[in-house]
This record gives structure tokens, sequence and C-alpha cells, in this order.
């Protein structure tokens, strides 16, 4: 199995699926107020970098990192019902933990939530650890944030 990874653009059919199977999968189990997501138009901002894996050249997963200078936000990792099991999310946040280093990052962050215990779990077994909240968030009971030092 082979599977690449490439920055590509969020607004092309394959990337608006990803983000909107993302969105599906957040709006399961949490409310809209619940819910700080980047839309695809959004994550066209220049200090976004959007990256899709591929297996056999069809999509199979995303991952977005906002660079904010001394560290990297993870927003959207997402991999459809089809290929989980397949690891594609840990090679996501490998590939994307790599152009953080290589962009200065000195660590990266995320917001998530404990509802999502599967993205949760993955995080942890990744080496990111809990944190305060960070960046613009506000204090919100569904907020869970994490952080792993590169």
């Amino acid at each position: 199995m082979s599977i690449s990874v490439a920055i590509e653009s969020p607004i092309t059919p394959e990337g608006r699926e990803l983000i909107a199977g993302s969105e599906d999968a957040l709006r399961a189990v949490y409310t809209e107020d619940e819910c700080f997501t980047f839309t695809a138009e959004e994550l066209l901002d220049d200090t976004i970098a959007f990256y899709v894996a591929r297996k056999d050249d069809a999509p199979v997963g995303c991952v977005a990192l906002v660079d904010y200078k001394t560290y990297g936000e993870i927003k959207r990792l997402y991999v459809p019902h089809t290929a989980r099991g397949l690891g594609i999310a840990k090679i996501l946040m490998a590939h994307l933990e790599n152009e953080a280093t290589a962009k200065g990052h000195t660590s990266v962050k995320l917001e998530t939530g404990d509802k999502l215990a599967a993205a949760v779990s993955l995080y942890k077994t990744l080496g990111y650890s809990v944190c305060g909240k960070f960046g613009d968030y506000e204090d919100h009971p569904a907020s869970l944030f994490m952080e792993k030092a590169l």
C-alpha cells in the first residue's frame, strides 16, 4: 500500500468532499456553537497548508496546518470511514509535524473535544498532551486543547 501526501487546494471537488465529511462527522456529535472549524475558502489563506493523503490516486484523508510563526495549529484532520484502519491519520500527522518542524515551529497545537474519543486517543498515542487554551479560542466546555513539542 502506497500513501502519498501533498499540499492541495481545499476548493477542488475532492477537497470540498473531504471537508464536508469532516464537518458531517463533527456535527454528528457537536452543535454548531461547539465547532470551531474552517471552511474550504478559509483554508485558502496564505498561512495555511492543506494536505491530502492519496492511495492509488484516490483521496483518503486530509489535514491542515495553520502557521502562527512559533507554533502550528492542526485543523481538519479527517479520514473517511472507507479508509479508516489503514494508518492514514498517523501518516498525515507525521507529514504535518515534519512540515511544521521545517517551518521552524517549536510546537503544534489543536482544539478537539472529548466526544471524539478516537481522535483524542490518536493524539495521545502520538505524544500530544492536554494544555490550556491558545490563540483566539475562548474557554468552552466542549473544547479540549492539546499540544506537542517538536
